[in-house]
């Protein structure tokens, strides 16, 4: 994707009337996403992951077969 890298900022339309928004709060990293379908908001919450409000579960990669 070609989105553009705004750490922890969320940035509305040039308009007087929509300021920027920071998205830091303490204990929680926020960055917003911008993708072909859309905005999404990823929040780490004390090492934990959360997409759009729900909670993402790490990858546990399957156990190889001994060669």
């Amino acid at each position: 994707m070609n989105a553009p890298l705004l750490p922890e900022v969320l940035l509305g339309i040039d308009s007087p009337q929509e300021p920027q928004l920071p998205l830091a709060s303490e204990g929680v990293l926020r960055y917003v996403w911008q993708g072909r379908f859309g905005a999404m908001l990823i929040e780490v919450k004390d090492g934990v992951a959360f997409v759009n409000g729900q909670r993402v579960e790490p990858h546990v990669a399957a156990a190889q077969p001994a060669k």
